[in-house]
């Protein structure tokens, strides 16, 4: 089947359906691959770069939408572009076919697939590789803090310099999704205060961990929707969140907001009045511009200034990084093809005993198949069994980690006593003395290294240690014997000398070596 790939022709746009290193695979697995002149040039790639990856380049968008069997687009395209479009034929991009009702109903008309990329179910883990929202928000977010700071007049990070000091940027976030969370990170990397708030409270843990501080409106109502999105909150929470972004408006330098849902007009969250309250020079970025924006003075399309502060509007922040955008999008399109041609023989199957596929099909062949039920999700983990009755003691001992009765400890010690009484009647004397520091040394090497914490010493190194302690006694003895009746020391023979020393060299390196090991492994988790 051929791919055709057009010059992108929404004003502004930039970005490219796919570059040339996916053309590469996407010719890999069976498909001829045609693209408009030109439809890469404002995201640095040029038509020689998809000649030499095994493109054809053609002069005219006619040609792509009258001959392609599929055809890749970022934006949804116009109305003359599907007039052009071939009978038959499956699209596959962004689409958002809530707010196109027109645009459906002309794909329909031409008996066409429609596989949008906007409805992909979002909810399963294996559709992540294809999930370009998440992508191109990403590249949003990122995007968004870059404009703040062209537009801010001051650094991001605090300075103190012989000239004066400058205190660090207070950055607050509405909205931690995708695009929220790559303008914390961001932010908080150019060493700006960063604050964030979320309709959602699992993503404070997120938020704090890429450096924000997740600032929790005083109200308590869950706000997760489906498929990953925030849903629409109560009058009562509303009332609560807006006085939280008046103060913050009072405090903050700099306000990026991100909050939308999909199919409805954009939430207003900052009102004129908290524009107003905010210092001069202050900035502030609505990514939810296209949507009518989060802020009632956004001008969508536009960096405007009002009441001394800027508030940047623009609609195209990921094309504003073409290059990159287009080489994570069209890598995401890359997945789905592979899932749609599982064959590597150049032929979609839109099987719809797919979930993700069935997902973000919305027109198959001119039916309508949109929207689509929800996808089967893995059932949620069984319930961990109660933990079951603990053993009883069997009547003539004790159960595990239950002390041992008086009756076991006093047979125990007998028997030991009986050992040790007939080790002393028919044992040397010099054995007997060694004897003893061996039980001794067991002892006390049971009761200071064994006990010692799990957390700080593992077992096995208490156990080794014991060992080498018994070791390096027993050599120091040897080394160094005690005096005899007369004040003369029993020097042993080179070979015994010899061998402690050795015996003393090595249990050193085993003990300081474990030590020093366990001081690096907790070192580790530390981090």
């Amino acid at each position: 089947m051929l791919i055709g790939v057009p010059k992108e022709t929404f004003a502004g746009e930039k970005r490219v359906a796919t570059v040339p290193d996916v053309v590469e695979k996407l010719v890999k697995l069976g498909f001829s691959v045609q693209v408009e002149s030109g439809a890469g040039d404002a995201a640095h790639f040029a038509d020689d770069t998809y000649r030499a990856a095994g493109a054809t380049v053609v002069p005219d968008a006619h040609t792509i939408w009258g001959q392609s069997d599929i055809v890749f687009k970022v934006r949804p395209p116009a109305a003359e572009e599907v007039a052009q479009l071939r009978e038959g034929a499956a699209l596959v991009g962004f689409v958002w076919p809530a707010q196109n009702p027109n645009l459906m109903a002309q794909l329909q008309a031409k008996q066409a697939t429609v596989l949008a990329i906007d409805c992909l179910p979002r909810q399963l883990s294996r559709a992540q590789k294809m999930d370009a929202l998440t992508s191109q928000a990403g590249v949003s977010g990122y995007r968004a803090v870059v404009e703040a700071a062209n537009a801010f007049g001051r650094f991001f990070n605090g300075q103190i310099t012989a000239a004066g000091k400058v205190p660090p940027a207070k950055v607050f976030i509405a909205g931690a999704g995708v695009a929220g969370l790559a303008a914390i990170g961001t932010a908080a990397n150019l060493g700006a205060i960063v604050r964030a708030n979320d309709t959602r409270a699992e993503v404070a843990d997120q938020v704090k961990s890429l450096g924000g501080e997740f600032v929790k409106v005083d109200y308590e109502e869950e706000g997760s929707g489906g498929g990953g999105y925030a849903k629409v909150m109560s009058e009562g929470f509303q009332a609560a969140q807006r006085a939280m972004y008046a103060q913050q408006a009072k405090e903050c330098d700099i306000i990026i907001t991100t909050a939308l849902i999909p199919g409805k007009p954009a939430p207003k969250l900052i009102t004129a009045e908290m524009v107003q309250s905010m210092r001069p020079g202050s900035v502030i970025v609505d990514m939810a511009a296209e949507q009518g924006g989060n802020c009632e003075l956004t001008v969508p399309g536009e960096a405007v200034v009002r009441h001394g502060v800027t508030i940047v509007g623009y609609t195209d922040l990921a094309s504003r990084l073409a290059k990159q955008s287009s080489t994570l999008y069209s890598t995401n399109l890359l997945r789905l093809t592979e899932e749609l041609c599982k064959t590597k023989d150049g032929v979609i199957h839109v099987n719809f005993e797919d979930d993700a596929i069935r997902g973000l099909t919305v027109v198959k062949e001119g039916e309508l198949t949109w929207p689509a039920p929800q996808p089967k999700l893995p059932p949620a983990p069984a319930a961990k069994p109660a933990a079951a009755a603990a053993p009883k003691a069997p009547a003539h001992g004790h159960g595990p980690g239950e002390p041992m009765s008086a009756k076991s400890l006093a047979t125990v010690f007998g028997v030991g006593a009986v050992l040790f009484w007939l080790v002393g009647s028919f044992a040397p004397a010099s054995f007997l003395s060694h004897f003893t520091v061996f039980v001794l040394a067991c002892f006390v090497g049971y009761m200071v290294v064994w006990n010692v914490t799990p957390s700080l010493h593992t077992p096995l190194m208490s156990v080794t240690n014991a060992i080498s302690s018994i070791i390096a006694i027993g050599a120091l003895v040897q080394v160094a014997p005690p005096l005899d009746a007369v004040g003369a020391a029993n020097r042993p023979n080179s070979l015994i000398l010899g061998l402690a020393l050795v015996a003393l060299v090595l249990t050193a390196i085993n003990m300081f070596g474990g030590f020093a090991v366990t001081r690096r492994m907790l070192a580790m988790f530390r981090k």
